[in-house]
């Protein structure tokens, strides 16, 4: 099954999804200074996710099972090198020029809203902060080829090719997907590809785009955490990501904040 928006009901609990979870992005922003540690943060963030916007943290104890354990905490704090599903931790402190991913995704009334943003604690190198303009320049430019007709592989190629023409790396273990009332869901909307292959576009779809970009090599290894994946480098990597439906002559962005000049 495709996630998809079925009827207004469904239109207008994305839409409050995705509200929510952008709020808790725009709420976070001032915490993120040298000396807070990641867990401090998921804590703000879980205590502001349950009593002001009544809603579920979606990664409080996802997944598990084979032998892997249930994600911990209620956010994914991924750190300079840190590629995606950093862990939050009491002993993980953010230094002066730290770059950090923070990734929320959020249940309300039984519709989930996925999104997360760069951020910096103090002064980030020059390298950090162009790859985090670019990795978004990324997912802007892939979100623009979302329509009616047109591929999945027309959102890979746009992300690829602005990344490479960059000079960096797309990551190709994890992809954006489905959302709706399930958290991960088909498709699956990877960050590479070619122009015209993959699945047809059609109104109603609904699901993440969300670039994971590179400094240096493409190739990342997970952590012994089961969950935590690092470059292979250790050189810095970004990610930016939305949650979007397929609308009649284009799309439309749920977790969009005040402070985005697009869509």
């Amino acid at each position: 099954m495709t996630a998809r928006i079925n009827n207004e009901t469904d239109l207008a609990g994305m839409r409050a999804a995705g509200r929510a979870a952008s709020s808790v992005l725009e709420m976070i922003g001032e915490h993120v200074q040298p000396g807070i540690t990641t867990d401090e943060l998921n804590q703000i963030c879980h205590d502001y996710i349950v009593d002001e916007l009544d809603c579920i943290p979606a990664p409080l104890n996802y997944g598990g099972g084979g032998g892997q354990m249930p994600f911990p905490k209620s956010i994914c704090t991924s750190v300079n090198h840190v590629v995606c599903h950093g862990i939050p931790s009491p002993s993980k402190k953010l230094k002066n020029g730290d770059a950090i991913n923070i990734d929320i995704t959020v249940i309300k009334d039984g519709y989930h809203g996925d999104t997360s943003k760069m951020f910096f604690a103090g002064e980030a190198s020059v390298m950090a902060k162009r790859l985090s303009k670019i990795t978004q320049e990324c997912m802007y430019k892939g979100i623009e080829q979302v329509r009616p007709g047109a591929r999945l592989g027309d959102i890979g190629y746009a992300i690829q090719r602005h990344a490479e023409n960059n000079h960096f790396s797309v990551v190709r273990e994890f992809c954006g997907h489905g959302i709706a009332k399930v958290f991960h869901d088909d498709p699956q909307v990877l960050h590479y590809g070619r122009p015209g292959t993959g699945v047809v576009l059609e109104e109603g779809m609904s699901f993440t785009i969300e670039p994971m970009i590179n400094a240096g090599k493409r190739q990342i290894k997970i952590l012994p955490d089961q969950w935590t994946a690092v470059t292979k480098d250790h050189k810095l990597s970004a990610q930016w990501e939305h949650t979007l439906m397929v609308t009649a002559d284009g799309f439309e962005i749920f977790t969009l904040r005040a402070e985005e000049n697009f869509g």
